[in-house]
């Protein structure tokens, strides 16, 4: 029973419900980034470089013949992924840079002044520890 208990434990944790939701936030995001990669960044690239399709790009290793399939290198496939792969890490980057920002604008924020009753009680606390 104690596994079953620690179990509960480590699943009911605030890490690993947000560990949750990160991934699947983060599977959501890819699909995004994955279409705006296909649908939106690829064919202008694609219309550039003479209506070239990455993914169809590859090699043939060894034609087709009636009882097996042809062999192919799929090149344009791995140029693909790395395209999506940049995309991503940018994405990420400049989540991470605008978090960054919000960051240090509330670390450079003034703390503010201490309100009447805090200086007050200040002045009593200190009144006390000279009693001592």
């Amino acid at each position: 029973m104690s596994i079953l208990r620690e179990f509960k434990e480590f699943a009911i944790k605030g890490n690993a419900i947000d560990m949750a939701i990160g991934i699947i936030i983060g599977a959501a995001f890819g699909k995004i980034i994955s279409s705006l990669v296909d649908d939106i960044i690829m064919p202008p690239i694609g219309m550039l470089v003479g209506g070239v399709d990455f993914t169809n790009l590859a090699v043939t290793l060894k034609e087709a013949t009636l009882d097996t399939p042809a062999v192919t290198l799929n090149y344009g496939n791995f140029i693909q992924t790395l395209v999506n792969f940049t995309i991503i890490a940018f994405a990420v980057f400049m989540i991470v840079k605008l978090i960054n920002r919000f960051r240090r604008k509330q670390e450079a924020a003034p703390e503010p002044a201490p309100t009447k009753e805090e200086l007050l009680l200040a002045e009593i606390r200190d009144l006390l520890r000279e009693r001592k």
